[in-house]
């Protein structure tokens, strides 16, 4: 692709963003505004009192905010293009080439990280074409002409072999390499279809391969080479006669060196797009190319899939390729593969803007249009899919746009999306002058945004070859929650997202604002979404555990354990990071705060989700804080708040502020029918020993209650005839559990008992 660089509309779509700055600034008279093109920032010049407006300071109005793209830190660098290094970019493992003169002098792999990082040194046979390794960089593929493509073994523990991590000096022409040479032994085949030419190819394993020609596809395996031959297998697509070819293709053996073909496709291509992530190749065939042929690989073989054509604004006559490779992508988007087709319009003043049309294409079955993405102006554009948005870079307005496709209308065949937020630029980046070679003494500076030296790839890869820098594009939450204005919308795209629960939570904290009438049912949608995602996940937990406890079924598939997100906010979280925090502030109303917990309480119940105790326990500190007695009292009766035992202690806890909150507790105890133990201490603390055997023996514990707890707790209450009618009791029923009223020596009774028992006799 190629853009122009355009500084004006930067500078006149920076200015305009300022009016929203000012929305949050309070500011209201601008003398002045300009734009740092450099740091990403206004520079706004405000009019003081009592100054002339030469002498007022400026004052910086950082765009930081608004910013919600931003290229990752810490990038791959590699030795930028130049006439004598080519840089080549491979899809699959995410390495970039750096091959100077043909690689005589040297090449350099670059991966996303120093393991994938290699550097070696090969003949200079030609122009390098497309060069990239197997999966694990078993094998090295290059090729150099239409018509061959050379293998070369690597093996990491070859004796012979020396392999670098990182190469930060520039080899100058004429000099020595300081990479090993690979060693070489070429083996010539012959190519399945005639006088055909080589486009590309792909690797889908460590040794299976699949060449794509002019006129069809090629599926082959290399078998793995020996450890102790180190060699080059050299493959020669030749033209012959149709007889001399072999129909069953070849197989590289360790010591025949051939290749074995797998499958081939006999069809005329014109271009083809592969996605590594799901080993789908996609075809262009026909005249116009827009019929495209999908073919899957797995497990060593090929099957082809639904084709389907592309609907194309103009169809030209006479016929002519119209659609291009650089118009197409093919990526996966919420588990599913789409092809993305960016569709554009002549530049009339009544014609639409560019749209992407996603096709989805399923396993099995027909390719779908299904999402018509609106983009609403003309220009050349560029695909990313990032945190499963798709991203649009515009490069004459130096903007980029971002879409969720799960942000559409219920039942419909197609969906059209408007843009999520507005257009907005990448976040300034700085980079050093020197590339890759660090030199401290020069200070970074800024990067050419949107520059056309930008190549962009699936799924969120930019990379700028004359800088020498490879990027991933990264999504920032936090500047969309203020260009978000619908809260409901906003919190199903943040739930969707990967690192969202602190940006979820913030959301909560800020839609708690105090607008009573108007923020309530906001909060209630909000607390709705948060709770369905959190009720699907207890359910996913629980199928799971219930299959576990079951043991495999025959037949059935390993089921595999739900993986907790950032988007399950559970109680816990809500408890510690949202609701006790607005519980103590004073500028909200009393009854907002009262409403918004219940109104979170009512979306848990609705859910099915069981209440956690230290949510109503907020609950009754609130109401006892701002002294509604009759609204708690109430919550109980009614058992709006469920029951459980640390709440009805948290009743006891409340009896010096509010007296009947004693009996609630009790009645919430029997309530329970498992706090029995729980009763009876309650009312022995209230020296309501008479009451608490008559309990004991209501609920049929009579028999194995310890005497002493209840002997002891009639004594301290220096009532000598209640010690008296407690001793009998227990003396009764030992008699008629036992024929004996005597203790046993096990009970421990001693001094206590007969001390007690002497003051009521004498």
């Amino acid at each position: 692709m190629v853009w122009k660089r355009v500084h004006m509309k930067v500078r006149q779509s920076a200015i305009r963003t300022f009016s929203s700055v000012c929305c949050y600034t309070s500011f209201t008279t601008v003398e002045t505004v300009s734009y740092c093109e450099g740091e990403g920032r206004l520079v706004v010049r405000f009019p003081v009192s009592g100054q002339t407006s030469g002498a007022e300071p400026a004052r910086c109005v950082r765009m930081a905010n608004e910013h919600y793209l931003e290229l990752k830190e810490n990038p791959v660098q590699f030795e930028h293009a130049s006439s004598v290094n080519n840089v080549f970019f491979d899809e699959a493992n995410k390495q970039v080439f750096a091959v100077r003169s043909g690689g005589a002098t040297g090449v350099v792999v670059k991966g996303p990280d120093d393991k994938s990082s290699v550097a070696f040194r090969m003949d200079d046979k030609g122009e390098v074409k497309c060069i990239k390794f197997s999966i694990g960089n078993k094998i090295l593929a290059v090729q150099r002409t239409s018509k061959s493509v050379d293998f070369i073994n690597f093996i990491p523990d070859y004796p012979h072999m020396e392999f670098t991590q990182e190469c930060k000096v520039r080899q100058p022409l004429g000099q020595t390499s300081p990479f090993p040479p690979v060693p070489s032994v070429t083996l010539c085949v012959a190519l399945q279809t005639k006088n055909a030419n080589v486009l590309g190819f792909c690797w889908t394993s460590w040794n299976e391969i699949v060449f794509i020609t002019d006129q069809g596809v090629e599926f082959y395996q290399v078998d793995r080479w020996r450890a102790r031959r180190f060699c080059r297998v050299k493959l020669l697509f030749r033209c012959g006669a149709a007889g001399n070819v072999l129909k069953c293709g070849f197989q590289v053996f360790p010591d025949k060196r051939s290749l074995k073909l797998q499958k081939s496709q006999n069809i005329n291509v014109n271009w083809y797009q592969y996605c590594p992530e799901t080993a789908v190749l996609l075809l262009s065939t026909t005249v116009q190319g827009n019929v495209l042929q999908p073919l899957a690989f797995r497990n060593g073989t090929i099957s082809k899939m639904s084709k389907f054509e592309i609907e194309l604004p103009v169809i030209p006559k006479p016929a002519k390729l119209s659609l291009s490779e650089r118009d197409v992508a093919i990526a996966t988007i919420y588990g599913q593969l789409y092809v993305m087709y960016l569709k554009h319009h002549s530049r009339t003043p009544n014609s639409p803007g560019a749209e992407v049309v996603l096709y989805h294409l399923p396993r099995e079955g027909p390719c779908k249009k299904s999402h018509v993405l609106k983009l609403n102006t003309t220009g050349k554009f560029a695909l990313n899919i990032v945190d499963n948005l798709v991203v649009v870079h515009h490069q004459s307005s130096q903007t980029s746009l971002i879409f969720d496709i799960k942000l559409k209308e219920p039942d419909c065949a197609v969906n059209t999306h408007q843009p999520v937020l507005p257009a907005r630029s990448i976040h300034p980046y700085r980079v050093s002058l020197s590339g890759p070679v660090v030199v401290p003494s020069q200070p970074p500076v800024p990067c050419q945004l949107y520059s056309s030296s930008w190549s962009v790839f699936q799924p969120d890869i930019i990379i700028s070859a004359s800088e020498g820098y490879l990027w991933y594009l990264q999504v920032k939450l936090a500047p969309m929650v203020h260009l978000l204005e619908d809260k409901g919308k906003l919190m199903d795209f943040l739930l969707r997202r990967r690192d969202c629960k602190l940006v979820i939570l913030s959301v909560c904290s800020q839609i708690l604002g105090g607008h009573e009438e108007a923020g309530l049912p906001v909060v209630a949608t909000v607390f709705d979404k948060l709770n369905q995602v959190y009720k699907d996940y207890l359910e996913a937990d629980q199928s799971y555990t219930a299959a576990m406890e079951s043991g495999p079924s025959r037949g059935s598939t390993a089921q595999k354990r739900p993986v907790r997100t950032q988007a399950v906010i559970d109680q816990s979280d809500m408890y510690t990071h949202v609701l006790s925090a607005f519980t103590e502030r004073r500028d909200v109303s009393h009854k907002f705060i009262i409403a918004v917990l219940m109104e979170y309480i009512r979306s848990l119940n609705q859910n099915q989700i069981t209440v956690q105790h230290y949510l109503y326990e907020l609950v009754i500190k609130t109401l006892v804080q701002h002294n509604l007695f009759y609204m708690l009292h109430q919550f109980l009766q009614y058992h709006v708040l469920s029951d459980s035992k640390p709440l009805a202690c948290l009743l006891l806890s409340l009896e010096s502020t509010y007296p009947p909150a004693h009996q609630l507790s009790l009645d919430m105890l029997k309530r329970l029918s498992t706090a029995n133990d729980e009763i009876v201490e309650v009312l022995l603390s209230k020296q309501q020993v008479l009451g608490a055997l008559r309990f004991i023996r209501s609920v049929g514990g009579h028999d194995n209650v310890s005497a002493r707890k209840f002997l002891d707790a009639a004594r301290q209450t220096g009532d000598q005839m209640l010690f008296y009618t407690v001793f009998r009791s227990f003396q009764q029923r030992n008699q008629r559990l036992r024929g004996n009223p005597a203790f046993n020596p096990g009970e421990h009774w001693g001094r206590p008992v007969g001390e007690g028992l002497a003051e009521v006799l004498s």
